[in-house]
């Protein structure tokens, strides 16, 4: 896999903590950093995917009825008691 080098500005005291982390694992900043923008690519990913299966699904009529709404809110409504 070809790679290519980019420069990017953190404060301090973030890639301080990056080093440590990096320590604590027994890995480089760069590997961490690589983890980070895969996590994120694929996230992002995800998220975009996701949305497209909403939007279809939108498109189409299908959504879930009010009943049914309502008994997801209470859920979280109760839980968050």
């Amino acid at each position: 896999m070809k790679t290519e080098a980019f420069t990017v500005r953190a404060e301090s005291k973030k890639v301080k903590q990056l080093d440590k982390l990096a320590g604590r694992l027994d890995r480089s900043r760069n590997y961490l950093v690589n983890q980070a923008i895969d996590h994120l690519l694929e996230l992002n990913a995800w998220q975009e995917k996701m949305t497209r299966i909403g939007i279809q699904a939108a498109e189409e009529g299908r959504f879930v009825s009010d009943t049914e709404m309502g008994r997801i809110f209470n859920k979280y409504e109760d839980e968050s008691s």
